[in-house]
């Protein structure tokens, strides 16, 4: 892609957040302002500083949560503005009882706020969202565009680019080495003699080049010859035969750089201290809601045998580091294990309290205090055994780079049926699959889908 046609899509997109923000908190602070004069017949000090503190603490709240970005659906993006303004809030509450200032707020005004404000956001959201994807469609519809390529990796970005909201392609240019695909239903245009007279033909407005690796010396061909065309020049590289890790495009010093393998806390820095905010202040929350819980699953462990109520196990944490994680006590004490062996279904070292904790994952429920000592997180890959990370690093592919970010005590993997006992090494290679997959796919939204999920998958029949 062009640098010029990527600064533009860039901008595009900035200023469809910046827009959709600035109406939102335009809203948002009206709304604040009209119930605190209906109160007061003034605007107090105070409400100022809130109305500011809620403008600076939207952006990166919304921007974290992608709350305006164009790919989602309207109910998918009502739900990310529901979320984003509820992390809003509770950053603002947060912010209120570490100044003590809680006391000098209205109950009546704050609470009347959260449910207006939301509403009339969603009420600019909707006629917002349908202005920008109108323009957008139109935009597209006067993107033609075609491939230049015809194997598997054509066929896939044709595939992708053929939806009906998306970009109308016209047809694919062969290059001399390169063999259609008879699943593929777009046309053979021409070769790469004929290109410009395609281009021009056709009305062409975008070129994908989408050419395996051992054809890229036709890359700078095919931009220098349509250098002076009116076109932008997209190359798609050919990186599925690689095993990417949170790849992304940048600039370093001003030329381009492909990260090929990079951790979200380098690429995401802002959202990930929001997700470590959240889920430290839900950590801490949940741990004094469940403290009658925790309370009597100690007493029962306690009485089912003899040994401590806490199991504390090493396990790799983010970037290999070795931590010890928290676990309610669920077998009969034994001797440390020399060689690897995960418990079974029927396995007779498990209590009885044991099997029923295991069964229903309360024995995880003291790893929150993991994650408030900001050891673990909530959603991110289930730490495993350093015993068992040593056994399948040999085994499984990229299986050590699931500690590129924080684990969790649920995840991906939990949600989508790789739970519990993994007896086999394909079982294994299809959790940790999950893992990288969360963690390319990793966003606070994704977060809060898995934690929504999970009580859901408690009662699978596939935990012992």
């Amino acid at each position: 892609m062009t640098s010029q046609h990527s600064n533009l899509m860039a901008n595009r997109r900035g200023l469809t957040f910046w827009g959709q923000w600035v109406t939102a908190m335009f809203l948002a602070n009206l709304v604040l302002t009209a119930l605190v004069v209906m109160k007061f017949g003034s605007i107090p000090s105070e409400y100022r500083v809130l109305g500011i503190l809620t403008i600076l603490g939207s952006v990166p709240c919304y921007a974290a949560l992608q709350v305006y970005h164009k790919r989602h659906r309207l109910l998918s993006g009502m739900g990310r503005l529901l979320a984003g303004w509820c992390l809003l809030l509770g950053a603002l509450m947060t912010i209120a009882f570490a100044t003590q200032t809680t006391g000098v707020y209205s109950r009546e005004v704050v609470f009347s706020w959260a449910i207006l404000g939301f509403t009339v956001q969603v009420l600019s959201y909707i006629p917002l969202r349908m202005i920008t994807r109108l323009h957008s469609r139109k935009l597209r519809k006067d993107r033609r565009s075609v491939i230049v390529g015809t194997g598997t990796l054509a066929k896939d970005l044709a595939e992708k680019l053929s939806h009906p909201s998306r970009v109308p392609l016209i047809g694919m240019i062969a290059t001399e080495k390169s063999k259609a695909d008879d699943n593929c239903d777009l046309p053979i245009l021409g070769n790469l003699n004929e290109l410009r007279d395609v281009i021009e033909r056709e009305n062409i407005r975008r070129v994908y080049i989408a050419v395996p690796l051992g054809e890229v010396q036709h890359i700078e061909n095919i931009y220098i010859d349509l250098l002076d065309m009116s076109v932008d020049v997209v190359w798609i590289p050919d990186f599925g035969s690689m095993l990417l890790l949170n790849q992304s495009i940048s600039e370093i010093e001003h030329m381009p750089a492909i990260y090929l393998n990079e951790s979200p806390i380098s690429s995401h820095p802002a959202a990930l201290f929001a997700k470590e905010a959240m889920e430290r202040t839900l950590a801490a929350i949940a741990l004094l809601l469940l403290s009658p819980v925790l309370i009597a699953i100690a007493i029962a462990v306690r009485r089912s045998s003899p040994g401590p109520i806490l199991f504390k196990q090493e396990r790799h944490g983010w970037n290999g580091e070795v931590i010890k994680v928290w676990k309610f006590r669920s077998m009969r004490v034994h001797a440390p294990e020399t060689v690897v062996k995960q418990a079974t279904r029927n396995d007779d070292r498990i209590t009885p309290v044991g099997r029923f904790i295991r069964r229903t994952s309360l024995d995880e429920l003291p790893q929150l205090f993991n994650v408030v000592f900001g050891e673990m997180a909530l959603v991110g890959p289930r730490p495993h055994a350093v015993t068992h990370n040593i056994y399948y690093t040999d085994k499984i592919r990229a299986y050590m780079a699931r500690h590129r970010i924080k684990p969790g005590i649920t995840g991906l993997a939990q949600i989508t049926g790789h739970r519990g006992e993994t007896e086999t090494i394909d079982k294994m290679q299809q959790r940790v699959n999950q893992d990288l997959n969360y963690i390319n796919q990793w966003s606070l939204w994704l977060d809060v889908k898995i934690l929504i999920k999970t009580p859901f998958t408690l009662l699978s029949k596939n935990i012992y």
